[in-house]
Parts: C-alpha cells; sequence; structure tokens
C-alpha cells in the first residue's frame, strides 16, 4: 500500500518469518524533518532566477504568498480528515478498514491520491514514534497493513465469485452468479450423523415431504445462535447431496461479503475447497504459511496474527477430502506457527486447539458428514436444494422467452422422476440446456420424460456443440466422430471404474489407471465442458471430475452397455471376463438381471440410479438417440419383457420399501407401467378391501400414494385398505412420509410398535401426530414404542393411546423417554396408570389426559 509496505512486503518475501513492527527493518525510510533550510544568499539567487518574465519579485512574492496561504488551508483540510479516520480507526476493537468507510470514494482515487494518503500514513507513523507512542504507532501500522490487504483480498475473491460456469469448466460465456442465483431452501438442525442411503432416495424423500415445522436460514443466520444458546457458534457443519447447490452457496456468501454488501463484521474470509488441500497433502506448513500459501495477499501484507480479526474459514467438499482426519488419535497443535502436515492443521484447526476465535463453515455431502465429531459442531444446517416454487424461479430466470419457460416448466411437472430430480440445482441446468435445444430443433415435438432419455439428449447436444464449436461441422453433420468416440469410452471406463470405488474426484494416478494421460484429460475437459471438467490453482496441479454425480452414474452405465454389446463381457459379472469370452452367444438379459441383483445387494443403495441408466439404454428407441456411439442390439421387446418379468418376481420377494421403490422408476424406464395402473385400477373399484395383494403389489400400492401430487398429510390406514397389521406393515414408507397417522382400531400388537418405533427413530421421518388408540398394545408393545420416542432424532408431538390396556409400568417407560423429547400432547385416558404414572408423565407436557376405564 504504502512506501513502507512496499518495502517490507519485499522483506517478508525473502523471508519466511514475520517481522515486528518495532524492528529496524520494519521501518523502512524515514522522511527527514531536520534537513537544514536554504541560506538567505541561496534563497535569493533562486527567486530571482526563478521569478516569471514580466513580474517584479514583490509581485511573485504576493502572489507565492497567496497561493501558499490556500495551499496552507488545503493541507490542514487534508491532515485534519485523515487524522479523523486513523483516530476512529485506533479507537475501535475491530476495524471494518481505513478504507473502506466510503468504497465508491477509495474506487474513484486516482493513483496520486492514493499516494498522497499513503505519504502522509507514513509521515504520522514517524511522529508516533518520536513521540515514543511505540504501542500505538504498531497498532496502526498493523490495522493499515490490514485494511489493504482486506481490500485486494476482497477484489480477488470478488474477481474469482463474481462468474459462474453452470457446468462449464473453461469454456463458454460466464454467468453473472448475482443475475442467475436463486436462492436455496436450507434448513436449521438435524444432526451430523451419517446418511447411508442414495443421494437420489434421499431427494426423494425431501421430495414428497409437506410443509414441516423446520427453521429456514439465509446465509445471514449462519453464525447467529438460535434463541437461548448461551454459547457462540464457531463451526458451521452445512449437509446436502452432490449438486445442491453447497458450493455455489459458499460463493454467494463469499461474493456479498467482497462487494461489502453483507457480512462486514468480519475481516477475513478464506475460502478454501478439499480439492485444493488434497493436492497439497504430503507438505507441511504452518497455518500462517498454509493461509500465505492459497492467499498471497496476507503474506505480502505481513499478516500473522489472525486471532487479532474477525476471521472466517470456509472448508467447502468435505466428503472429497483425501486427508486422514483423525480426532482421536492427532496430536494437539496450539502454535500458528509450526509447520505440520495439513491433516493435523485441520483437525486442530477444527477441534479449537488452533486459532479457537476463528470461525469455520464446513460444507459435505450427508455420506461424509460423520468424519467431524459432533462435539466440533455448533450448528448443522441443510441445503434441501429448490422448492417447487424456487424450480420455477430457477427457469424463468434462466430463460429471457417466458412462454418458453412456461413450456418447460409445464413438462417437467408431467414426468415424476424429473420433477423430483429438479430439487437439485445441477440436475435443473441440465434440464435447461436439454429442453432449450430440442424445442429449438424438434420445434415443439415430444419431449424427453425419463432419466435415460434426458441424458442421452444431454450428451448429444453436448456432441453437437462440440462439433460445431471445435470442428467446424453443420448441425446436420454426424455427432459423433471416431475421436469423440474414443473420448467417450475412455471417460465411460473411468466413470465406471470410479463409481465402483466410490470416487467423484480424480487425480492424475487416478486417470493413469483408465489409460487417459494427463494431457488427453485436458483435452477431454476442453472439448466436452459440459460433462468432465479440470480444475486447477496451485502449481498447476489438476483435479479432474464429472460436473455432477449422475452424469458419472449415465456414463458408467454407458460403459458397461457398450463393453458388453461390443465383446460380450459383462463388467458386473462375478465370472471371470475370460470365461466369458468364451461363451457363443451371451445374452443382454444376463447383463441386466446381473445389474438387478447387484443394485438389491448393495447395503446404500448407490447403484440404484445406474441400474436405471442401464435398464434405460436397453430401449432401440434410446439406442437410435445414441446412433453413431452406440449400436443398436435389435434384442427388442422380449429382452426388455424377459427383464420386466425378473423385476416383478425381484419385488414378490418381499424387499424394502426404499429397494421396491427404486425398482419401480426402472420399470418406467422401461416404459412398464402394467402393475401401477392394476393398483391404480384396485383403488378405483374398491377391490382393496376384499382381495389379497401380492408383495409387488403392495410395493405398487406405496409408490402410487408416494408419487401421489397430494401432501401427505393425513394417512387414514382405513381409507385404503382392511385395517389389519400386515397392511400397516406394508404401508410403513407412507406412514413414515406423513404428518399425521390414523392408526386406530387396526388390531395392531407388539410387532406393530417396534415398526413404529423405527420410524420414530428416523432422521428422515415427517411424522408428528400418531394415534394408536382402541389397539390391544399392553405395556410390551408400550415399552417397544417408547425407544423409539427417547430417540434424539424423534420429533413425534401428539401421541394418543387412549384404550390401550397400559398400567403403570408402561407409564414408566414412557415417562423415561420424555426426556428429552418434542412430545406436548399424550392421551392416556381409558388405560390404568396408577398414580404414580400420571405425576410421571405430567412433566413436560401441555396436554395430558388420564382418565382411567371402568
Amino acid at each position: 500500500m504504502w512506501t513502507r509496505l512496499n518495502r517490507v512486503q519485499q522483506q517478508r518475501a525473502d523471508s519466511p518469518s514475520c517481522l515486528s513492527f518495532k524492528s529496524d527493518r520494519s521501518k523502512g525510510a524515514i522522511i527527514d524533518f531536520k534537513e537544514r533550510p536554504p541560506s538567505a544568499d541561496q534563497r535569493g539567487d533562486q527567486e530571482s532566477s526563478e521569478v516569471p518574465g514580466g513580474q517584479s519579485a514583490q509581485q511573485h512574492q504576493t502572489q507565492l504568498d497567496s497561493i501558499f496561504t490556500l495551499l496552507e488551508d488545503h493541507v490542514v483540510s487534508f491532515v485534519k480528515s485523515e487524522l479523523k479516520k486513523i483516530q476512529k480507526a485506533l479507537g475501535s476493537d475491530y476495524p471494518e478498514c481505513l478504507e473502506s468507510e466510503d468504497e465508491e470514494v477509495l474506487e474513484a482515487e486516482d493513483e496520486e491520491q492514493r499516494s498522497s494518503r499513503e505519504a502522509f500514513l507514513n509521515i504520522t507513523l514517524h511522529f508516533l514514534r518520536s513521540m515514543e507512542q511505540e504501542e500505538l504507532a504498531e497498532r496502526l501500522h498493523r490495522r493499515t497493513f490490514a485494511a489493504e490487504c482486506q481490500r485486494k483480498l476482497k477484489s480477488t475473491l470478488k474477481e474469482r465469485f463474481q462468474c459462474v460456469f453452470e457446468g462449464i469448466a473453461k469454456a463458454g460465456n460466464p454467468t453473472l452468479l448475482n443475475q442467475i442465483y436463486t436462492e436455496l431452501y436450507i434448513t436449521e438442525g438435524g444432526s451430523a450423523e451419517v446418511n447411508k442411503e442414495h443421494e437420489v432416495r434421499q431427494i426423494e424423500t425431501a421430495s414428497r415431504k409437506p410443509d414441516r415445522p423446520e427453521t429456514p436460514i439465509t446465509q445471514e443466520d449462519l453464525f447467529k445462535a438460535s434463541p437461548g444458546r448461551d454459547a457462540p457458534i464457531r463451526a458451521v457443519l452445512t449437509k446436502g447431496v452432490a449438486g445442491i447447490g453447497k458450493t455455489v452457496f459458499t460463493q454467494k456468501f463469499t461474493l456479498d461479503w467482497a462487494e461489502g454488501k453483507a457480512h462486514q463484521d468480519i475481516q477475513f474470509i478464506f475460502p478454501f475447497t478439499f480439492r485444493e488441500l488434497n493436492v497439497v497433502r504430503e507438505n507441511k506448513y504452518s497455518l500462517v504459511e498454509l493461509v500465505h500459501l492459497f492467499f498471497p495477499e496476507t503474506r505480502d501484507a505481513g499478516i500473522c496474527r489472525f486471532d487479532r480479526f474477525p476471521v472466517v474459514f470456509i472448508f467447502d467438499g468435505l466428503d472429497e477430502s483425501r486427508l486422514p482426519l483423525d480426532f482421536l488419535n492427532t496430536e494437539v497443535l496450539t502454535d500458528v506457527t509450526e509447520s505440520t502436515s495439513v491433516d493435523r492443521l485441520l483437525t486442530n484447526l477444527i477441534r479449537g486447539n488452533l486459532l479457537p476465535s476463528a470461525r469455520l463453515w464446513i460444507t459435505t455431502r450427508p455420506a461424509a458428514a460423520n468424519q467431524i465429531p459432533p462435539e466440533c459442531v455448533h450448528m448443522v444446517t441443510e441445503v434441501r436444494g429448490f422448492t417447487d416454487p424456487q424450480k420455477e424461479e430457477y427457469f424463468r430466470k434462466r430463460f429471457r422467452d417466458q412462454k418458453q419457460a412456461g413450456t418447460i416448466i409445464s413438462h417437467i411437472k408431467t414426468s415424476r422422476s424429473l420433477h423430483i430430480m429438479c430439487h437439485i440445482p445441477v440436475f435443473c441446468w441440465i434440464s435447461a440446456s436439454v429442453l432449450e435445444e430440442v424445442l429449438k430443433t424438434r420445434g415443439g415435438g415430444e419431449l424427453p420424460k425419463t432419466l435415460t432419455e434426458m441424458y442421452i439428449h444431454f450428451l448429444v447436444v453436448q456432441s453437437k456443440v462440440k462439433n460445431i464449436k471445435y470442428d467446424g461441422g453443420a448441425e446436420t453433420d454426424p455427432h459423433w466422430s471416431p475421436e469423440s468416440r474414443k473420448m467417450m469410452e475412455a471417460l465411460g471406463k473411468l466413470a465406471f471404474e470410479q463409481l465402483q470405488k466410490g470416487n467423484l474426484i480424480f487425480y492424475e494416478s487416478d486417470l493413469t489407471e483408465c489409460g487417459i494421460d494427463i494431457r488427453a484429460a485436458s483435452v477431454y475437459s476442453g472439448v466436452f465442458t459440459q460433462v468432465f471438467r479440470e480444475e486447477s490453482r496451485l502449481y498447476q496441479d489438476k483435479v479432474f471430475c464429472f460436473v455432477h454425480l449422475s452424469v458419472q452414474e449415465f456414463l458408467a452405465a454407458l460403459h458397461v452397455h457398450l463393453t458388453f454389446i461390443s465383446s460380450g463381457v459383462n463388467l458386473l459379472s462375478e465370472e471371470p471376463a475370460t470365461s466369458q469370452k468364451s461363451e457363443v452367444k451371451p445374452e443382454l438379459t444376463h447383463l441386466y438381471q446381473s445389474a438387478v441383483d447387484q443394485a438389491l445387494r448393495s447395503p446404500n443403495g448407490h447403484l440404484d440410479l445406474f441400474l436405471r441408466f442401464l435398464l434405460g439404454l436397453s430401449l432401440q428407441t434410446n439406442q437410435k438417440l445414441l446412433r453413431g456411439l452406440l449400436t443398436q442390439t435389435g434384442s427388442g421387446s422380449q429382452t426388455n419383457q424377459e427383464t420386466v418379468q425378473y423385476i416383478k418376481k425381484k419385488m414378490d420377494e418381499g424387499l424394502s420399501a426404499e429397494r421396491s421403490i427404486n425398482l419401480f422408476h426402472c420399470l418406467n424406464e422401461l416404459n412398464d407401467r402394467s402393475l401401477v395402473e392394476e393398483i391404480q385400477r384396485y383403488l378405483r373399484s374398491g377391490r382393496l378391501f376384499r382381495d389379497s395383494l401380492s408383495p409387488a403389489q403392495w410395493s405398487a400400492l406405496v409408490f402410487i400414494l408416494l408419487s401421489s401430487e397430494e401432501d401427505l398429510d393425513v394417512f387414514d390406514l382405513q381409507r385404503y385398505c382392511a385395517a389389519s397389521e400386515e397392511a400397516l406393515l406394508r404401508l410403513l414408507p407412507v406412514v413414515k412420509a406423513s404428518r399425521k397417522a390414523l392408526l386406530s382400531g387396526c388390531k395392531l400388537s407388539e410387532r406393530s410398535c417396534a415398526a413404529l418405533s423405527s420410524v420414530l427413530s428416523s432422521q428422515s421421518s415427517s411424522l408428528r401426530d400418531l394415534d394408536l388408540s382402541d389397539n390391544d398394545l399392553q405395556d410390551s408393545g408400550v415399552k417397544l414404542l417408547s425407544a423409539g420416542l427417547e430417540s434424539p432424532l424423534c420429533e413425534l408431538e401428539t401421541l394418543r393411546l387412549s384404550g390401550c390396556l397400559i398400567t403403570e409400568e408402561g407409564c414408566d417407560a414412557l415417562a423415561s423417554a420424555l426426556n428429552p423429547s418434542h412430545l406436548r400432547e399424550l392421551d392416556l385416558s381409558y388405560n390404568h396408570p396408577g398414580a404414580s404414572g400420571g405425576r410421571l408423565l405430567s412433566a413436560g407436557l401441555d396436554t395430558l389426559r388420564v382418565r382411567t376405564g371402568a
């Protein structure tokens, strides 16, 4: 900033250590105010030689006196103004910055004005030291360095985050983030516990939930303590599935700070990504050195004491971390200048051993949330993606033609699977890219309705863009050249092999294993910019990824299909590849059946979406869309029917609701809706009350109810079928997705209580009101139910147990489960709780009904 700053910056660049501002080296050149003035003779000689022609010496002196009087006024005014700013900065605990009082004036300053202010600051520092005010001089020196550092850091971060590419890494026209940013639905609460379900399952669960009594928050609320919370919030953990908008949310937070729109109580924001930290994970740094490395503005300013400023560290993408974060065995570190491994730095920073004054914000996919110990997290938030109104807002912002936007919104609503996926902002972008192109080229023809169709069109659109932009082709030319086919085959292999390992981020070694050298990878990311992207910041080290997990899953399915068609090798088979090659005529049905089996064996559903794509690629209509890349098999409807029958057979084996629901999505990809239509006929005719259903038919009923556009506010078991314990157990996923469940008089027993207990303790349960009246549950059933009530995840508010044959023993179990509990109303009328039961249960309840039966 100032002359002194430039000199100290150069000194710091030459030395890794930080200097004291009291040292001789830190003081730089001082203006000498004791230099002797010229003698009278010298002045006379100078004046006689410098008087303008035509003026006498007296006239010139009069004019000079007038100029210097005015100059004095200007200088005094300038000095007073600058001294007020300096005094104000020194008088506050954490000044925002000497220079940030009026950002517009600052930006309008020219270099001469800035130099004048810098020179005056040096003069002020000189006089403070000459007055022996060393402490004040050091504080002013430090804060002026921080002021300039903040200005430069804001400028850097503004440039980095003001534009987004919506999946495009190196090409295309950047879009202003503020122009297209659509608010996300973000909630406070929940736990940092791991959710191992496939993220599409989580999205489906979230999409069918009715409005819940949750606390929506904005970015301004992130570090604000909730009412009743005494301790300040130091660490925030934000969860959300891939592509839901976590990274863009952190970028918007940082951009608003950099532009001076929000969070101005924060002096510095340091946004890191785990992708970047992975690159330097083998090196050793101190915390100061790590910050200096990623944010050289702090190094140039010589800032080494971050505890003196309000600082926020953002660590984006914990799920992408390849650092061994061991919170149990990592050695304690408290010195910010001690060099150590990056993982030790992070664990101590998160624990609060290192720089406890700093605030931290960590984002992650749900599956990795448990890497951070709960005691280190002071607030958990969850990005839920777009609500239905926000989906529409996104498309209306994306398209200037509002008629076109309306057409796209209407089409998305016609397909349940597409509408569910549009909770994810990245999928909204994919859909917008595809539908815009299809509407333009087909003139309003048939639009893609299934996920497989949407992703095939997405790939074709990117191929067409590549053909026109890079190869100089026309829109009518074939989309797949030999070179682009080779690229897609390599990317498909990478997608499949890394999907099996659970990796979303790839490094040079990962690419080498798939036969891709780093130069080829750069070409791929430069050509298929919206499919595969390359990122780098430090040392030109590169990381690669697909724009979204679903794109990787689609390409993995395409690779498996292509491999089988070209070589007969079933990559999903447990048999060795050599034995497969000996088969005379490999059957596609074997491929699809083995894929179904593997998906059903997956403990967390991580092959669910992959299976949908693979089965969707079996349709000749979809293969036709990929002509030139995918050879049509010609197997036709017979293979598809065999696959459909195999899936229905699996459904009759009594699968879990989640697995059955995914198989129904698979049937949709195969254009088979026979089971669903059959149950819909049952519902219309009322035969569900008379006929016994097969497991597959029960699954179809669950699928229909959960896929209904109607919110499952109230679930009444007797509305859908004859009330029975079997019916309840089959429809348990519907109970879980409902706010209120009416199960009175349904002949329920201990078995139902155990099942309902698991619903109450589920992280994804919407149940708030449960009526179990007039069932012979007895004390044994209530004890099982109490296990769910005492779960920290249980949010049940009203429980009705009227006439359930409960005695004092059952009431004791309920009482122990009520602390802590969300339960506010409990109906125990027509039971036998005894005197102690009433006393135990009255604590903490707004309403308690205890009326003993006859």
